[in-house]
């Protein structure tokens, strides 16, 4: 049996011993990703678009439910086709890990829908927030997925912002307290039931300018540590949280997936987080069509490796052919390549990708159980005002003008 194939070792000598197997086309392949729709022609995996798509391999495979209309048992058969062609048809037989959307439940179809962001915040109840993550961690895992992209810490003050409903307000603490639960409930479980939690968007998207969405918000570095900040280090401090998501915007005239200070300094010197950073949809080519922080793809994949991004999403754009350009003509060491392809290696052991990789036929499946925990959390987050005393509504002070 070959060392990184044995379940026995400790997974650092795994994923050593398998890193020292692979090409650097192999490695740059764990750092990207495909949507499930370039590789599936209908409900069935395409043998030749996977084989070009995912020839050396790949990171991550995009929303094999979301990002179709399948019905839950065929969005299991395509996850269990992809997985069976990557460990059949490619040299070291490396498992995808398939992540899905899931901040108000699994954005599949059949899957159970609970309340916003928004709503569980105003049950100010972190153990039923704890117990909606266990129950899509375990609708994700029926369909084939490993990573969910939740929970949302942004803090949110400006009620222009038209996303305000997939957070948990204004109060840091509040939007700790429920997402540091959530990750908890969607990471507990191990192999059988858990998944990877993605912490975003790191850091200050809640808070745009005009209350647009992606714009630059003005933050001091004090506002930026004890409010915006704050919710991501109790997730990874107190949560354990095993993946993050970089915001989209400009800190500072800085994008965020480009800031080193934040992403490698704060996260992971200070706050001692070791899982992965994966970019929002997207994000790396951003730099080049976007901010225009830099001229080429091959620059936008050196700087965003560089600044502690380690997996792109939602498709392989600046970490296949321009990283390689990146490493070969000496740009970037192929030693912070390996370091992230490391984290990467180490999250699907630890999944137990590498022994248990495909699921029952049947897909999700949402239960009774589900559907009124998703009714017990929606009757929660109901807020009525009290009228004590019948003084409300309030008369206004100016009526006699």
């Amino acid at each position: 049996m070959l060392r990184y194939r044995d379940a026995s070792l400790p997974v650092e000598e795994r994923v050593r011993d398998l890193l020292e197997r692979m090409t650097l086309d192999e490695k740059l392949a764990q750092l990207g990703s495909t949507y499930s729709y370039e590789i599936v022609d209908g409900n069935k995996l395409e043998p030749g678009l996977a084989a070009k798509v995912m020839e050396h391999g790949i990171g991550h495979i995009s929303r094999i439910g979301g990002a179709s209309a399948l019905e839950p048992h065929e969005v299991a058969e395509v996850a269990n086709a992809i997985q069976q062609d990557l460990l059949t048809r490619t040299r070291l037989g490396i498992p995808a890990i398939v992540h899905e959307e899931c901040l108000a439940g699994v954005m599949a179809r059949g899957a159970t829908c609970f309340p916003q962001g928004i709503g569980m915040a105003a049950t100010w109840d972190p153990d039923l927030a704890y117990r909606v993550g266990r129950s899509i961690a375990r609708q994700m895992r029926a369909g084939g997925a490993h990573q969910g992209l939740a929970p949302v810490l942004d803090v949110c003050r400006d009620p222009r912002w038209g996303r305000v409903e997939e957070t948990s307000g204004e109060d840091p603490y509040l939007v700790a307290c429920m997402g540091v639960a959530s990750a908890r409930g969607l990471q507990t479980g191990g192999p059988d039931g858990g998944v990877i939690a993605t912490a975003k968007h790191f850091v200050g998207h809640g808070a745009p300018e005009g209350g647009l969405n992606s714009a630059p918000p003005h933050i001091g570095p004090r506002e930026l540590r004890e409010v915006y900040l704050f919710p991501f280090q109790a997730a990874v401090r107190a949560a354990g949280v095993h993946s993050l998501m970089h915001a989209y915007h400009e800190i500072d005239g800085v994008p965020c997936i480009a800031i080193r200070d934040l992403l490698v300094d704060t996260l992971r010197n200070e706050w001692g987080f070791e899982g992965t950073v994966v970019s929002d949809y997207n994000g790396v080519e951003e730099l080049v069509v976007t901010h225009r922080l830099v001229p080429t793809l091959t620059e936008a994949a050196a700087t965003s490796l560089e600044a502690g991004i380690d997996v792109e999403l939602p498709t392989t754009a600046g970490y296949g052919s321009p990283l390689k350009g990146a490493v070969e003509s000496g740009r970037i060491d192929e030693a912070i390549v390996d370091r992230s392809v490391a984290k990467v290696l180490g999250q699907k052991l630890r999944l137990g990708l590498f022994e248990d990789t495909m699921v029952p036929s049947t897909g999700m499946t949402a239960s009774l159980e589900d559907a009124e925990l998703a009714r017990t959390a929606a009757q929660a987050s109901f807020v009525l005002l009290k009228n004590h005393d019948a003084v409300l509504p309030l008369r206004d002070p100016l009526g006699s003008i």
